[in-house]
């Protein structure tokens, strides 16, 4: 049904009603989705406190939030755990964060898109970390598909979206090479889809044969590329 909504969304606006839809869909305090364009512009959408909001951009503290210095520079989900919160800085933020509002633990998935976009898909939840961990065994291939599909969506409202490439992937081949590119086996990508793997066989060499690609690795190189597909 998520994913549904997602498909069927015709304009920016609706994605906040979604996000609030997800966050009730998976039982978590919070689901926030924040992108910077290709041109440099942001847009947010999300279940925080406007009032932490105002007060994390008044701060800049963007400049020291682990959460985002930490998935600039990684290309695969990361639990905010396995960040670096050592510092002053991020220790002082964290503190604040907690009185606002914000769970003790997270998940985030970096996604970049065609010409420098970058986005972040968070969940956000207050709980132990043994009711953390049971909820990321169960959701978290489900969470990073959503991110996904949330942020091809949200690029088809992009300010002079750049033309969509001449080869163009089905929804099934876009989320069969997507995660392969993400170092997920094939058992493991049809497992997350929820196909057999001759299903899945059949939906890449479709994407390769579109891709003009010699294999697999070819096809998901190509499909990167062109934009076709986001990690």
């Amino acid at each position: 049904m998520i994913l549904e909504a997602l498909e069927q969304a015709s304009e920016l606006t609706q994605l906040q009603e979604i996000s609030e839809n997800l966050r009730d869909y998976f039982n978590v305090d919070h689901i926030v989705y924040h992108w910077v364009s290709s041109a440099g512009e942001q847009y947010g959408c999300g279940t925080y406190d406007p009032a932490w909001v105002q007060r994390y951009v008044e701060r800049d503290y963007l400049r020291v939030d682990p959460v985002v210095q930490g998935c600039y520079q990684r290309f695969t989900p990361v639990d905010w755990k396995k960040l670096n919160w050592t510092s002053k800085a991020a220790r002082g933020f964290l503190a604040d964060a907690l009185e606002h509002g914000i769970g003790n633990q997270g998940f985030s998935v970096p996604i970049r898109g065609p010409s420098g976009q970058f986005a972040l898909f968070t969940v956000n939840h207050r709980c132990d970390d043994e009711a953390w961990f049971a909820f990321m065994e169960t959701n978290r291939r489900e969470l990073i598909l959503v991110a996904h599909y949330f942020n091809q969506k949200a690029l088809e409202f992009e300010p002079d979206r750049a033309p969509e490439s001449a080869t163009q992937l089905s929804p099934r081949e876009v989320d069969a090479m997507t995660f392969l590119a993400m170092g997920y086996s094939r058992a493991q990508v049809a497992d997350t889809l929820s196909i057999s793997e001759h299903t899945l066989r059949v939906y890449i060499e479709a994407a390769r044969h579109k891709l003009g690609a010699a294999n697999t690795t070819h096809a998901v190189a190509r499909a990167l590329q062109h934009g076709l597909i986001v990690i």
